[in-house]
C-alpha cells in the first residue's frame, strides 16, 4: 500500500513538473524547421537517433566517419595539385640531384616517360630547385617557353618568350623563405614562399631538328647558390628521351601521403588557411606524424576512389559551361574564363582547379592570357561530336579549317585517359603537326586529321594510331595564336565518327 501512495505521488509530481514545464514564463513558439525528431532517416547515413537533439554513441560515431569521408575527399580534390608537384620533384631527382641536374628530352619526349599531357614537338628540359639559406641564381637560356612553379604548384615566374628576359636569357635571383638579407642588383629577382621549386622549360625545334635548342640550354642553363656566381659549378646534363620514369602522382589512398610530404617540407605560408584547414581535418598538419589508424585508413582508401571518380568526370565530362572552349563544341578548357587562379567574380572555381591538375602541368598567367603571336594555347577532347567518349577500337575525323590563325604550327597529341600521358602504341610519337612531311592538305588549304586503329587508304601521314583496347583524348595546340582565335572564330571541328 505504502508503495502503490509513492508510485502515485511521484506520478502526480511528474505530471506537475510536465505541466510546469510546458507553461513555463519564458516560453517560446519554436518555428518549424528548427527542432530535429529524435530519430531521423538519412538517405545516406540510414538510422540517426537523439535524446532531444544530441546524438546517441551510435549517432556520433556514424557522424564522424561521414565528416572524416567529407573532409577526406575535400583533401583529395583541393590538394591533387600538392601531390602532382611531389610526384614530379621525385620523379625528376629519380634521374639526378636538385641543383646540379637538367633532364633534357634531346630526342623529343614519348610515350614511354609518364608525363601529364606533354606534346610531341617541343624541346622539353627541366630541372628541381631546392632552396636553402641563401638565395639561388638560375641562369635561363635564350628563345624557350619556361616556368618556375613552386612546390604547391603556385606561379612564380616565367622566362623565354614570355619572361622579363624577353627570350634573350637571364638571370633570375629565387630568395629564399623570409629571406632578409641584401639582394644585389642585375637580376630578376622572385621572392619564394617554398624552398622546392620546378622548373620546366620548352625549346623550338629548326627544321625539325631539336638540337640548336638543346644546344643553347647547355650552353647556358645554370643553378647555383648567389655566393658561388663568380665560380659556378658545372651542370650535369641527362639525356632522358625514351627513358622510362613516373612523373604521375598516385590516384589511390597514397596521394595523401604525397600531400603530407609537402606539407612537412615547406612553410604554411606558402598554401590557402582553406586547403591547410582542410588537410589538418583528416590529420595532414606540419610538424605533426601523420599516421592514420585502421579506422581513418578504410576511409582514406574509400575517399581515395571517391575523389578519383570526382576529377575524372570534372575533367571529360564536365557539367559547367565554362569548361567548354568553343560555344556548341565538345572542346574543353578547364582555364575557365582566361584565369590560371581559377578565379571568376570572386569566386574560386573549385572544379576547374582540381581538373586541370588531374589532367595538366604548369601554372602561369601566359596560359590563360591574350597573348597574341607568342606561346600556346590548347583546346582538349575527350568525345566526338555527338559527345560520344572516344573509342580506341574507331576512327574519327577532326577537320582543320584553312588559314589557322597562328604565327607558328598547330599540332595534335592523344593521350591515355587513365595516367593523361602519351597514349602508348606502335607509334613513338602519338601526335601530328602541320611541319610533318608528307601531311596532305586539301585544296582549300584545309586538312584532314584522322585518328583510329588503322589509317584510313592514302591517309597514313594524317594519322595517329590508337589502341583498340583504350580510350583516349586529344589536345589540339596552337603556337603563336592570332586574334581569330581568341575570337572564337577559327577553331577546329568536332570528331566525327569514321567507323
Amino acid at each position: 500500500m505504502r508503495n502503490k501512495a509513492i508510485a502515485l505521488l511521484l506520478l502526480c509530481v511528474g505530471i506537475g513538473y510536465n505541466a510546469y514545464a510546458q507553461k513555463m514564463k519564458m516560453s517560446t513558439t519554436i518555428p518549424v524547421g528548427i527542432e530535429n525528431a529524435n530519430t531521423i532517416e538519412s538517405e545516406h547515413l540510414g538510422e540517426l537517433k537523439f535524446t532531444d537533439g544530441v546524438p546517441l554513441p551510435e549517432t556520433t560515431e556514424k557522424v564522424y566517419d561521414y565528416i572524416d569521408l567529407i573532409n577526406a575527399v575535400d583533401a583529395y580534390t583541393k590538394g591533387i595539385h600538392i601531390a602532382s608537384m611531389e610526384a614530379m620533384k621525385r620523379g625528376i631527382l629519380s634521374m639526378g640531384k636538385a641543383n646540379e641536374t637538367a633532364l633534357i628530352f634531346e630526342e623529343l619526349m614519348d610515350s614511354k616517360t609518364l608525363f601529364l599531357t606533354a606534346n610531341t614537338t617541343s624541346v622539353y628540359m627541366t630541372s628541381w630547385l631546392e632552396l636553402g639559406d641563401e638565395p639561388m641564381v638560375i641562369e635561363t637560356p635564350p628563345d624557350v617557353l619556361g616556368i618556375i612553379d613552386d612546390h604547391y604548384f603556385k606561379y612564380v615566374a616565367d622566362f623565354g618568350r614570355l619572361g622579363p628576359d624577353k627570350a634573350k636569357g637571364g638571370k633570375f635571383l629565387i630568395l629564399p623563405p623570409n629571406y632578409k638579407g641584401e639582394v644585389p642588383d642585375g637580376y630578376f629577382v622572385k621572392q619564394a614562399n617554398t624552398y622546392g621549386h620546378w622548373i620546366i622549360w620548352r625549346g623550338f625545334q629548326k627544321d625539325g631538328d631539336p638540337m640548336p635548342a638543346v644546344n643553347a640550354t647547355k650552353e647556358t642553363f645554370k643553378i647555383y647558390p648567389l655566393s658561388k656566381k663568380n665560380n659556378p659549378p658545372e651542370m650535369n646534363f641527362v639525356n632522358v628521351s625514351g627513358k622510362q620514369f613516373n612523373t604521375i602522382h598516385r590516384m589511390d589512398s597514397e596521394i595523401y601521403n604525397e600531400i603530407n610530404a609537402v606539407i612537412q617540407s615547406e612553410p604554411s605560408f606558402g598554401e590557402s588557411s582553406e586547403i591547410l584547414g582542410t588537410l589538418a581535418a583528416i590529420g595532414i598538419v606540419k610538424g605533426q606524424e601523420f599516421k592514420p589508424d585502421a579506422r581513418m585508413q578504410n576511409i582514406l582508401d574509400e575517399a581515395a576512389k571517391i575523389g578519383s571518380a570526382i576529377v575524372r568526370t570534372q575533367m571529360a565530362k564536365p557539367r559547367s559551361e565554362y569548361l567548354y572552349k568553343f560555344e556548341g563544341t565538345q572542346w574543353l578548357n578547364p582555364l575557365a574564363y582566361k584565369s590560371y587562379l581559377f578565379e571568376h567574380g570572386g569566386a574560386k572555381l573549385l572544379d576547374a582547379r582540381s581538373a586541370f591538375h588531374f589532367y595538366a602541368t604548369g601554372i602561369t598567367p601566359a596560359m590563360s592570357m591574350k597573348i597574341i603571336g607568342k606561346g600556346s594555347q590548347y583546346a582538349i577532347a575527350y568525345s566526338d561530336k555527338e559527345g560520344n567518349t572516344f573509342d580506341g577500337s574507331k576512327t574519327y575525323k577532326f577537320h582543320i579549317p584553312a588559314n589557322p590563325p597562328m604565327k607558328d604550327f598547330w599540332s595534335f597529341t592523344i593521350y591515355d585517359n587513365q595516367t593523361r600521358s602519351m597514349l602508348q602504341t606502335d607509334q613513338q610519337f602519338p601526335g601530328i603537326d602541320n611541319n610533318k612531311k608528307g601531311l596532305k592538305q586539301n585544296k582549300d588549304g584545309s586538312w584532314d586529321i584522322f585518328i583510329g586503329p588503322k589509317a584510313p587508304k592514302g591517309m597514313k601521314n594524317n594519322w595517329i594510331q590508337t589502341n583498340p583496347n583504350k580510350g583516349w583524348n586529344t589536345i589540339f595546340r596552337l603556337y603563336g595564336p592570332l586574334e581569330a582565335w581568341f575570337d572564337g572564330e577559327w577553331y577546329p571541328s568536332d570528331a566525327e565518327l569514321v567507323e
